[in-house]
C-alpha cells in the first residue's frame, strides 16, 4: 500500500486504513465503558449518561476546533496530536475508580477523537473532489470510509470482549497501543502539506469564492442542516447508553452486547454499498428522510416491546431490532450528509464544516443523554415507564425525517443512477 501518490498527497488506501485502525482502537474500549462503570463500580444511569455524553460532546462537540486546526496547520500534526491525546485519555481511565476520574478520562479521550476525525475527513474530502473530477460515477470515498470504519467496528468489540475477560484495564492498554502505532505511522507517512480548499469541479461547482475556514457562520442553511442531522449521532449513541439498559431489562448478558455490536458492523459492511447506491439514485432529500424514519421506527418498536417481558426464546430481540434500525438509518444518511458538506462549502476549506456537523451532534448527545438519564432509571424492567426514553428518541428522529430536506444546499447536484465501482 503506497502511503502517498505521485503528487505527494496521501493515498485513499492510507486514509481508509487509518479509519479502520482508529475504529479498532475505539470499539475495543468505549462500548464497554458503560458496562464497567455499572458492573465494576456500581454507578447509576445518570452518572453513566453524563460520562458518555461528555465524551461524545468533547469529541463531536470539539470537531469544529479540530477541523479549524486542520485547515490552519495541516492534517498531519493534528492527527498525530489526536492519537497522543487519546492515549492520555485511556491511561486516565486506567487509573479511574470514581466518577470525577471517569469523567476526566472520557473527556480527554473525546478530545483525541475531535482532533483526529475532522482532519481525516478533510483529507478524504479533498481526495473525493479529485476523484470526482476524473471518475464522477465511482463510489464516493465517504461510502468506503463508512465501510472500512465498520470493519474496525467489527473487530473492536470482539477484541474488547476477549480482553475484558482479564479486566477492563487490558482493553484500555490495548487501545492505547493501537493509537501509539498510528501516531508513528502518521509521522512517517503523512505529507506535511497544509489542508486547503478543494478545487471546484463539475460535481461540486463553487457557489461562492473561497474564504476563511469560519465561513460556515454565514451559512444559516448549513447550520440548520447540521442541527437536524445531529439526531443521527444522538440516535446511534443510544447503542452505548440505552442498549446496555435494554439488555439488562431482558437479562441477555454481556455476551449478547458484544454479539450485537459485531452484528451491527457486519450488517453495515454487507449493506452499506447497495444502500449507498440506492440512496445516490434517489437523491439526498429522500435518503435523509428515509434514514431518519427508519431510526424512528426502531425506537418505536423497542418502546412497544419494553412494556412486556422479553420473549423467552430470544430475549435480545428488542436490542437486535434497535441495532438493525439504527444501522440501516445511519447507512442511509451518513455518506449522503458527508458528501453534501462539499456542496455547502462551495470551494472553501472543509475542515470547519465537517467540524460543525459533528459539533452539533455532540451537543445533541450531551443534552439528549441528560434528558433520557432519569427516564432510563425506570427502564430496567418491563413497564409503561420503560417505553418513555425510546419514545422521546423517536420524536427527535421523526422531526429530522420531516424537516431536514428543507435545508439542503441549493442547487443540489442531480443524483447519478450509474453503477458504483470500487476504488
Amino acid at each position: 500500500m503506497k502511503a502517498v501518490n505521485p503528487r505527494g498527497e496521501p493515498s485513499s488506501r492510507l486514509l481508509l486504513a487509518s479509519q479502520l485502525i482508529f475504529n479498532l482502537g475505539f470499539y475495543s474500549v468505549v462500548p464497554f465503558l458503560a458496562v464497567s462503570m455499572r458492573e465494576d463500580f456500581g454507578m447509576g444511569a445518570m452518572a453513566v449518561g453524563i460520562v458518555l455524553g461528555a465524551r461524545t460532546f468533547a469529541q463531536q462537540g470539539l470537531f469544529l476546533m479540530g477541523g479549524a486546526a486542520a485547515d490552519r496547520w495541516g492534517a498531519r500534526p493534528v492527527m498525530i496530536t489526536g492519537c497522543l491525546t487519546r492515549i492520555v485519555g485511556y491511561l486516565t481511565l486506567l487509573c479511574a475508580a470514581d466518577f470525577p476520574l471517569f469523567l476526566l478520562g472520557a473527556v480527554i479521550t473525546g478530545v483525541g477523537g475531535a482532533l483526529f476525525s475532522p482532519a481525516l475527513e478533510s483529507l478524504v474530502g479533498g481526495a473525493e473532489e479529485r476523484r470526482a473530477s476524473i471518475q464522477p460515477h465511482k463510489t464516493t470515498l465517504f461510502t468506503l470510509l463508512v465501510i472500512f470504519g465498520e470493519i474496525g467496528a467489527v473487530a473492536g468489540p470482539l477484541l474488547g470482549s476477549i480482553l475484558l475477560q482479564t479486566g477492563f484495564d487490558s482493553a484500555l492498554l490495548a487501545g492505547a497501543a493501537v493509537f501509539a502505532v498510528m501516531a508513528v505511522v502518521f509521522n512517517a507517512f503523512l505529507p506535511t502539506t497544509k489542508a486547503s480548499a478543494v478545487k471546484a469541479c463539475a460535481g461540486h461547482p463553487p457557489a461562492a469564492p473561497p474564504s476563511d475556514a469560519w465561513s460556515w457562520r454565514k451559512e444559516k442553511r448549513f447550520v440548520a442542516f447540521a442541527a437536524f442531522y445531529s439526531v443521527n449521532l444522538f440516535g446511534y449513541n443510544q447503542l452505548y447508553f440505552g442498549l446496555p439498559i435494554e439488555l439488562e431489562r431482558s437479562d441477555a448478558g454481556l455476551g449478547a452486547f458484544s454479539a450485537i455490536f459485531a452484528y451491527a458492523s457486519i450488517v453495515t459492511i454487507t449493506l452499506q454499498w447497495p444502500i449507498a447506491r440506492l440512496m445516490k439514485r434517489k437523491g439526498p432529500g429522500i435518503a435523509l428522510a428515509v434514514g431518519f424514519a427508519i431510526q424512528a421506527l426502531g425506537f418505536v418498536a423497542v418502546a412497544a416491546m419494553a412494556v412486556v417481558p422479553p420473549p423467552a426464546v430470544f430475549p435480545a430481540l428488542p436490542a437486535f431490532v434497535l441495532v438493525t434500525a439504527l444501522a440501516l438509518g445511519h447507512m442511509c444518511v451518513a455518506p449522503v450528509a458527508m458528501d453534501l458538506v462539499l456542496d455547502f462549502a462551495s470551494g472553501r476549506p472543509t475542515g470547519a464544516y465537517y467540524g460543525l456537523l459533528a459539533s452539533c451532534g455532540g451537543t445533541m448527545v450531551l443534552l439528549g443523554n441528560v434528558v433520557l438519564a432519569p427516564l432510563y432509571e425506570h427502564a430496567g424492567a418491563a413497564s409503561a415507564a420503560a417505553a418513555f426514553p425510546w419514545l422521546v428518541s423517536a420524536t427527535f428522529a421523526i422531526a429530522s425525517a420531516a424537516l431536514i430536506h428543507r435545508f439542503l444546499p441549493a442547487p443540489v447536484r442531480a443524483p447519478h443512477p450509474h453503477q458504483l465501482h470500487p476504488v
